[in-house]
């Protein structure tokens, strides 16, 4: 749930501490796509709170002054670390597919998070999630191969979207599907909004 405040008034008690430090702890917030009526002037961010605090999203406006830096996306071998043990042999064979196709994914969700906070954002349950960066349509029906392999193999259910060349993403399992099928649409989304395509004109 999206929770759009101008101020930290309306936040429990709970989980205001940790906001009101997130800044000093040293916690990044992500860019998030801007919602209608957002003062385009400003920067739109969002600051997910761990389950244990609600799992809320926080979305704020900020003036681009106010950007310390930015920081870099990080690898599913790196995020591997933050990991539970058991999620891990799983993360090693999606690194591992990646070096065979050259390709590059980062980690989102629930596991960058963690990696980033040290705060517990992982659950019993909770999908692993990558950004795959692909700009060769000769890797694609290698990687969804890959990925549907080791979504079966588990333990955790993979997330996450294909990033085609101009930056536009859709999700690989929806991609997957829509391949298999004459004319098959898929959800292209971008910063900008989200529109239904033709899956096999994405990667042309």
């Amino acid at each position: 749930m999206l929770l759009a405040i101008g101020s930290l008034d309306s936040l429990a008690d709970e989980p205001r501490p940790l906001v009101e430090s997130w800044a000093e702890r040293g916690f990044p917030v992500i860019v998030r796509r801007g919602t209608a009526g957002d003062d385009e002037s400003a920067i739109a961010i969002g600051l997910p709170l761990p389950p244990t605090l609600g799992k809320l999203r926080l979305g704020f406006l900020i003036p681009p002054k106010h950007v310390a830096a930015s920081v870099a996306a990080h690898s599913v071998a790196e995020a591997a670390r933050s990991a539970p043990a058991h999620l891990r042999p799983q993360l090693q064979a999606a690194a591992a597919l990646a070096m065979r196709l050259r390709l590059r994914p980062v980690v989102f969700g629930a596991l960058l998070w963690q990696h980033l906070t040290g705060l517990a954002y992982l659950r019993a349950g909770s999908d692993i999630d990558l950004i795959w960066p692909v700009s060769r349509r000769e890797d694609l029906d290698e990687l969804l191969g890959g990925l549907a392999a080791l979504d079966d193999a588990g333990p955790a259910r993979l997330d996450g979207e294909i990033i085609s060349r101009t930056g536009e993403g859709a999700n690989w399992r929806e991609l997957r599907s829509a391949l298999t099928r004459h004319g098959g649409t898929v959800l292209v989304k971008s910063m900008h909004g989200a529109e239904l395509r033709c899956a096999r004109h994405l990667f042309v």
